[in-house]
C-alpha cells in the first residue's frame, strides 16, 4: 500500500505542476541535445524526424512523438514555444492540466499522422507537392499540437480577442518569396540577418508597457475563431506560388483535432462552457 501510494502521489506531484512550463523545457531541451551532438559529434537526428514516406510504409513509426519536440533551427523554436506559452497557459487554465497535456500529445500525433498521409498519398506531382508537401521531405515541431490547442481555443472562447503579431509572418514570408525569386541573390545573408533582427524585436516589443515600441510587431487584434483561418488559408495560398518551410497539413490536421474536441467539450459541458465564454468575452 505504501508503494503505490508513493507512485500516485509523484503522478499527483507531476500534474500539479505547469504542464506547459514542462512541454517548453522538453522542447528545448531535445533542441539543445541535437545542436550539440550534431555539431560536435555529427550525430544525424534524421531517425527523428517525421518522413511521409516512411509513415505510409509502415516504417519508423515512432517518429510521430519524437518529431514532435524536434525543431529545425532556434527561430523555429522560438516562434513555437512563444506560441505554446501564450496558448498552452490560456488552455491548461481552462480545460486542467490532465486533460490539456493528454490532448496535447494526441493533437502532436493527429497532426503528423494527417500530414504524412496526404503527403504520401496526394504529394505527387507539382500541385499536390505545393499542397500536401513533398512525401519525402522531413517535417519536424511542435506547431501541429499547438494549433489543436488553438483550435479548442477557437471553439470554446471564440469572441475573445487577442494580438496576432503580423509583422515577423509578413517577414517571413516576405524572405521566402525572396529567396524563392531570387535564390543566388548576394543580399540574401544580409537580408536574413535583416529579417532575424526584426523578428527578435518584434517578440520582445510585444512585452513592452509602450504602446508605440508594440506597434513596430504589426499586432492585429482579432477574435480567437478568426486565428486558425488567417494562421493557415493565407500561408496554403501563397505555397502555391511560392515554396514555405511551413507544414500547412500538419498545422490543419492539429486543427482538426481541436475543433473536434473543442465542439465534444462543448456538447458534453454545455453549462461551463457558457461560464467559460461569459468570462472571456
Amino acid at each position: 500500500m505504501a508503494e503505490i501510494y508513493k507512485i500516485q502521489n509523484r503522478k499527483s506531484r507531476l500534474f500539479n505542476c505547469n504542464i506547459t512550463f514542462i512541454l517548453i523545457i522538453i522542447n528545448v531541451v531535445v533542441f539543445l541535445v541535437t545542436i550539440i551532438l550534431t555539431t560536435i559529434f555529427g550525430f544525424n537526428f534524421d531517425f527523428l524526424a517525421l518522413k511521409p514516406g516512411d509513415i505510409i510504409q509502415g516504417k519508423n513509426l515512432w517518429t510521430l512523438i519524437t518529431s514532435m519536440f524536434m525543431h529545425g533551427n532556434f527561430a523555429h523554436l522560438f516562434f513555437n514555444m512563444i506560441s505554446l506559452f501564450f496558448v498552452g497557459t490560456l488552455l491548461e487554465k481552462i480545460i486542467g492540466k490532465k486533460r490539456f497535456f493528454l490532448f496535447y500529445i494526441i493533437s502532436g500525433l493527429f497532426a503528423g499522422l494527417f500530414f504524412a498521409l496526404l503527403s504520401g498519398f496526394f504529394g505527387g506531382g507539382i500541385i499536390g507537392e505545393k499542397i500536401f508537401g513533398n512525401p519525402m521531405t522531413f517535417g519536424v515541431g511542435a506547431s501541429g499540437a499547438i494549433f489543436g490547442l488553438v483550435g479548442i481555443l477557437a471553439v470554446l472562447i471564440p469572441k475573445k480577442k487577442i494580438y496576432l503579431i503580423g509583422g515577423p509572418l509578413i517577414a517571413i514570408t516576405a524572405q521566402a518569396i525572396f529567396e524563392s525569386l531570387f535564390p543566388a541573390n548576394p543580399l540574401s545573408n544580409i537580408l536574413n540577418l535583416a529579417i532575424s533582427i526584426y523578428i527578435f524585436f518584434s517578440i520582445f516589443s510585444i512585452f513592452s508597457f509602450n504602446p508605440k515600441f508594440k506597434k513596430f510587431a504589426i499586432p492585429i487584434e482579432m477574435p480567437f475563431w478568426l486565428i486558425p483561418i488567417i494562421a493557415i488559408v493565407p500561408l496554403i495560398v501563397i505555397g502555391l506560388f511560392v515554396e514555405l518551410p511551413i507544414g500547412n497539413m500538419a498545422h490543419l490536421g492539429g486543427l482538426i483535432a481541436g475543433l473536434s474536441y473543442g465542439f465534444y467539450l462543448k456538447s458534453k459541458y454545455k453549462k461551463k462552457t457558457e461560464y467559460i465564454q461569459q468570462i472571456f468575452k
